[in-house]
This record gives C-alpha cells, structure tokens and sequence, in this order.
C-alpha cells in the first residue's frame, strides 16, 4: 500500500478538474495511457497528456515503461493521499488549492453515492445492509478528535486488503468526515489566550 501526505506544491498541482479525474480515473480502473483517459473523461488526449506530466512531477503518477512508442501507459503512483489543513496555513494560494479539492471530493462523494443509491435495490440484501451511510454525534476535543481519525484509519488500513482474491469481494469507498456542530463557537486555539 503506497500513500502520499500532499505538500503546498502537490496540492496545487491536484486541484484541478482535469486532474483530480485523471488521477481517480487510474486509482480506480488501472493503467492507461492519456488516449484511452482523454476518451474515458471526454477530453482531448494532449490536454491529458499535459495534466498526467503534472501529476507525474508531484509523484501522483507514474509511467509504467510498458507503452509502445509515444503512447506511454499511466498508472496512479499512490493509493491514497493524506494532508492536514496546518501544513498549508502560511500559503493562501495552497489553502485555496485545498479549499476546491477539499469540495471536489464532497461533489464526488455526492455523485458515487448517489449512483450507488440508484442501483442499491438491485444488489443482494446482505450488500445492503453492509453498505450505507451513518451518522454519530460526539463531544471531543481536537486531540481527541485527532486520536479518533487515527484509530478509525488503523481500522481501514486493517481492512484494505481482507477480501482480496475473494469473488464476493468488491472494492469499497470509504469516506469520514467531521466537523463541529456548533459553527457559531469557536474555541480559542492553542496559540490564543
């Protein structure tokens, strides 16, 4: 399992329409070359080419050196990607950077569930129940809350594989998210008195 923590310059370089499709487009189908993603995301195969060199250069991509020719075949370098909030907090065009891609993945979120929603019925019941969506409500602390996200991504990290070579296994997104409830107080940071 290879992952990658986002640096300023790798998340400017993903938040980008294009390249944020690109690089989900290979996570999830496997290699390809720039043709077969420009034919797959309805785009031109130079502007593809370009963007998967973008990505190359912040280590999100990767040749695979078994093209033929010009046409090289692309694969997704990383299985994941990490960040948090603070590694961007003294560069505002990286906040902005994080801020759309931070979106993107709600919107994508909303589209694939979405999709899974309208096909839900068709599945078998115990996929049904395994499937779906939750919500939790609990009162913490920022650590906490940091000690919590670590656990729960222990627990995924425990599961990546578990069902590998299993026919009845398929791959699984897996989203968290928290936030506070009570937008309209904000606690005083560590720096603040």
């Amino acid at each position: 399992m290879t992952g990658l923590r986002l640096d300023a310059t790798a998340v400017k370089v993903l938040a980008h329409p294009l390249r944020s499709r690109l690089l989900s487009a290979l996570r999830l189908g496997g290699p390809a070359t720039a043709t077969d993603l420009a034919t797959r995301l309805d785009t031109n195969s130079g502007a593809t080419s370009y963007h998967l060199r973008k990505l190359e250069s912040v280590g999100l991509v990767a040749d695979t050196g078994e093209g033929e020719g010009k046409r090289r075949l692309w694969r997704a370098a990383t299985e994941f990607h990490t960040w948090e909030p603070s590694d961007f907090a003294d560069d505002e065009d990286a906040e902005t950077a994080l801020n759309w891609l931070t979106r993107d993945y709600l919107r994508h979120f909303g589209e694939q569930f979405g999709r899974w929603l309208d096909v839900e019925g068709s599945w078998p019941t115990e996929w049904r129940d395994a499937a779906g969506m939750g919500d939790s409500f609990v009162v913490a602390t920022a650590e906490q809350l940091e000690a919590l996200k670590a656990e729960i991504d222990e627990v995924i990290l425990k599961y990546r594989r578990v069902g590998q070579g299993n026919p009845n296994a398929r791959r699984l997104a897996i989203y968290t998210a928290s936030y506070p409830l009570d937008l309209d107080r904000a606690p005083r940071g560590k720096d603040q008195k």
